[in-house]
């Protein structure tokens, strides 16, 4: 077994205009007093990082972790979450995804598609330049407005969107290969990849790529009321990032597991800081553990009450209570007697 690294956050959601979340440095020693030990980048978000730069630069990179050590924190890994998502996006979307891309790709599916592409080959050539081997990211969808089946799915329609899909990610998924460097998405309701079947479909379709792996987000399977834990047992070996997110269902006789298009305070299904919502992370700590678990326990704070410096104040020591030193012996060892093969068939009365 192994023991979990951490607590590192994600901050995508709290980069923003005001110090100490306007710059990297300020940032990386904002978490760093708070007692993170790991980031997580948004390779979108230029105060971050230049993607481009990273992929083609590994001086950059050298000098870019050199700054985030200064701090005493590590590069965890870095995200295309929002370039992910626009790899396939169904028209109906167009308006609302456009302003995940540069203007210049705004109104073209096509171009944003090959935009998208480019910076998911960028993002795996960074993530070798800085000696990481797993990268965040979503999977888009062609699928997702389908996904309650009324009108009725006409045969054989799931079967050409997973497989358009697989086509839309093998040349990114081939890249990444190249680069030594785990594809993980995370599994998450809006994405065609939003449950484990869904998963394994996608898988599939791209011949079983080896590098079509899982980030792994309770708060996700709450919200969907999918077991959590049992997931893990089933998929454990593609279990190659972990977000640490809470979350809660509380359905009434009003509204359930769709929400009835309220907003999120209001839905029965919400986001929680940490400790907050329902789910059980020691359980989750412990079958990670056992399940040789290697990476990072990665704060994604999100929540429609607490204010996320709370969130992230509260966050670190949540994580570092829950990481798991695993045991290098057994606790029945001292009562061990020994045996040898002439001792064991005594035993056996053979």
């Amino acid at each position: 077994m192994k023991t979990i690294k951490g607590p590192a956050i994600f901050l995508a959601q709290f980069m923003g205009d005001n110090p100490p979340f306007n710059s990297l440095d300020s940032i990386c020693k904002y978490m760093s007093n708070l007692g993170y030990k790991g980031i997580q980048i948004p390779t979108w978000d230029a105060r971050c990082i230049d993607l481009q730069k990273a992929a083609e630069s590994k001086t950059y990179c050298d000098e870019l972790k050199g700054k985030v050590k200064s701090y005493g924190l590590e590069i965890t890994e870095l995200s295309t979450h929002l370039q992910g998502q626009l790899v396939a996006v169904h028209p109906a979307y167009d308006v609302m995804f456009d302003g995940f891309a540069p203007e210049s790709v705004r109104g073209n599916s096509k171009a944003r598609a090959e935009w998208a592409v480019q910076q998911l080959k960028w993002a795996a050539s960074a993530s070798k330049n800085l000696g990481i081997n797993a990268h965040a990211t979503f999977s888009g969808a062609l699928l997702w407005h389908t996904v309650y089946p009324w009108p009725q799915r006409p045969a054989g329609l799931v079967e050409t969107g997973f497989k358009e899909l697989a086509n839309r990610w093998l040349p990114i998924l081939n890249h990444f290969d190249n680069c030594g460097v785990d594809v993980c998405y995370e599994i998450h309701p809006g994405e065609d990849l939003h449950d484990g079947i869904t998963f394994e479909r996608f898988w599939e379709a791209t011949g079983k790529h080896k590098r079509a792996n899982m980030l792994y987000d309770p708060s996700h399977f709450v919200l969907q009321q999918l077991d959590y834990l049992q997931y893990i047992d089933h998929y454990h070996t593609f279990i190659k990032m972990f977000h640490v997110k809470d979350a809660e269902f509380n359905p009434t006789g009003k509204s359930g597991v769709y929400g009835g298009f309220q907003g999120w305070a209001d839905r029965p299904g919400r986001f929680r800081s940490l400790g907050d919502g329902q789910v059980d992370f020691s359980a989750i700590f412990s079958k990670l553990s056992q399940y040789n678990f290697d990476g990072w326990a990665v704060v994604e704070w999100e929540c429609c009450i607490k204010h996320s410096e709370q969130g992230a104040a509260e966050g670190a020591p949540f994580v570092a209570n829950h990481i798991i030193k695993v045991t290098e012996k057994a606790f029945d060892d001292f009562a061990s007697t020994g045996a040898d093969e002439s001792l064991n068939k005594k035993i056996l009365g053979i």
